[in-house]
């Protein structure tokens, strides 16, 4: 077993990781596997990785993440934020003394969990692909990245707020502690529910992201069973789908369907930096290590992607939960 102590490695793996500074990369070397063998296993990877995680897809479609550091060195991630002030003053001379605020600033952190699944090879079916009789077979590669990056879309949506490290707490965009709450009268799947009532709903997610001081653009994320029920007719008669209803509301520049939220939840988030950002402390990488005197190659999928939901300090937050 491989494993840290008081900054102390205790194992083959571990002296790696310390001796490379925590770089991953260490471990991605071609003592065992070729460079070819190393392509298919991270084509599959990659492939598994793009499946369906429209958090992940859309956070970085839009730019908002914050990376550029090594998650490996880091348990934590510190980040502060910020008091408003008060009003600017008016008067016809400009002379009079007026309010001398400071913004006021708290520290927060963020738990930076590595998200991991394992497989491995026999040291005989890596060389069976060799010779040719047989290639290389990939399906777990791609199942343990599937379940990795579904972990992150679960955090994303479901939120993780159980895990607490370090002083801070993983939350997602349902389980938030700050997040607009509104009232879903009637479940979207309904029979009763129109398509009228269903664009009332997200008018009313609009208005409370608003009345934080929070003005778009929103994306919304429906859980999986209302995803059919949008490419239902607004109305009899009406030349539109209630999907394209939502999107003709202002400020509305997405609906997506997520798996990961609870049934007859609904969320808005407003898409910046101040509300949401994927903390990209490693990549999903995979690396390899030798056991059984090297009769087994074992591999692990991870990666150190975690959501950062914010507010600002007197708790107005850009992200809305119909449910």
């Amino acid at each position: 077993m491989d494993y840290f102590i008081e900054g102390k490695a205790h194992g083959p793996v571990a002296h790696r990781l310390l001796a490379n500074g925590m770089n991953v990369n260490a471990l991605r070397t071609n003592d065992t596997l070729l460079y070819d063998e190393w392509k298919q296993i991270d084509n599959a990877v990659v492939k598994a990785a793009l499946r369906r995680a429209v958090g992940v897809a859309d956070l970085q479609a839009a730019g908002l993440t914050y990376g550029g550091f090594n998650g490996m060195a880091k348990t934590v991630l510190g980040y502060q934020d910020a008091s408003d002030i008060s009003d600017a003053n008016m008067n016809m001379d400009g002379v009079t003394e007026g309010d001398r605020d400071r913004m006021e600033f708290d520290i927060h952190y963020l738990p930076l969990p590595i998200i991991h699944k394992d497989f491995s090879f026999s040291i005989r079916e890596i060389n069976e692909s060799r010779n040719g009789s047989m290639p290389l077979d990939t399906s777990m590669a791609e199942m343990a990245a599937t379940k990795v990056i579904e972990k992150v879309e679960s955090i994303i949506f479901a939120g993780a707020s159980s895990y607490k490290f370090g002083g801070g707490t993983l939350y997602g965009l349902s389980d938030y502690t700050n997040v607009n709450s509104v009232s879903l009268s009637t479940n979207w799947d309904a029979s009763a529910k129109t398509g009228a009532d269903i664009v009332d709903d997200v008018r009313s997610m609009k208005q409370a992201s608003i009345n934080d001081r929070f003005f778009g653009p929103w994306n919304l994320y429906v859980p999986t069973a209302y995803e059919t029920v949008l490419d239902d007719d607004y109305a009899s008669g009406y030349p539109k789908t209630i999907r394209q209803r939502i999107l003709e509301i202002d400020g509305i520049q997405s609906v997506k369907v997520s798996d990961f939220l609870a049934a007859n939840t609904v969320i808005l988030v407003q898409m910046t930096p101040d509300v949401i950002r994927l903390v990209e402390g490693l990549p999903i990488t995979t690396v390899q290590w030798d056991t059984e005197g090297g009769m087994k190659v074992r591999f692990k999928v991870m990666a150190i992607m975690v959501p950062q939901i914010r507010a600002a300090q007197d708790g107005k937050c850009g992200v809305v939960k119909l449910a």
